[in-house]
């Protein structure tokens, strides 16, 4: 996938998630990590991008024949970029599962980066097949339809316990997903340039045998 947004490309390339969450701790950010039960469907899948975020609502009642429940959802992947990350905050209910295998068909389609939800995902042998990274806090077959709506987006979300606006950088791995606020991305880019040379030292020199008290003393990385 091309992309002009060199900040997006040289993490993607070059960052994990434990550096960046470092990087943030010592930036003095220290809960911008989604909760840990947030886990991707492919762990061999890094996600990267900037947020699109989706709120919902619980509701209780089915749509009537005339109702399109689905509107903003449709809205935003129709509107979806090269890079963008979806930003599903489905609330505490656990009741929804938003995203499944047309979402993530139609959001492949248009170059979209992933999909994260602290709801459930579903279709999820279609979306593993796609190779489209999914972030989720668990699997369920519960369709949003007379369960949870979405009421804005594009709009601040928390989404496990993070504050996500849209723009926000969303990084995700096999250890996990962290929300870089779009003011700090250059301030992370940078430190985290300077954290990985050392990382890069410190494995060098444990590699060659050095003593991990020494190593330490050394680069100060562990």
């Amino acid at each position: 996938m091309s992309s002009i947004d060199a900040v997006v490309d040289e993490m993607r390339a070059t960052f994990f998630c434990a550096l960046i969450s470092d990087v943030l701790d010592d930036l003095g950010h220290m809960s911008q990590a989604l909760e840990p039960r947030i886990r991707p469907l492919d762990e061999a899948l890094k996600l990267v991008g900037r947020a699109r975020t989706m709120l919902y609502t619980d509701v209780y009642v089915r749509p009537g024949p005339d109702e399109n429940h689905y509107e903003h959802e449709i809205s935003l992947v129709d509107d979806l970029k090269p890079g963008d990350v979806i930003v599903a905050a489905c609330g505490k209910s656990g009741r929804i599962a938003p995203w499944g295998g047309l979402l993530s068909t139609a959001a492949t389609i248009r170059g979209a980066s992933g999909a994260i939800m602290d709801g459930f995902v579903r279709d999820i042998r279609h979306v593993r097949e796609l190779k489209f990274p999914v972030y989720s806090g668990g699997i369920a077959p519960l369709d949003s339809s007379g369960r949870g709506k979405v009421i804005e987006t594009d709009v601040p979300v928390e989404c496990a316990g993070v504050l996500v606006h849209p723009g926000d950088i969303i990084f995700g791995d096999a250890d996990g997903c962290i929300v870089i606020p779009k003011a700090l991305e250059m301030a992370v880019l940078e430190a985290g340039r300077e954290k990985l040379k050392a990382e890069n030292k410190t494995l060098d020199a444990l590699k060659a045998g050095k003593k991990l008290v020494d190593v330490y003393n050394e680069f100060g990385v562990l």
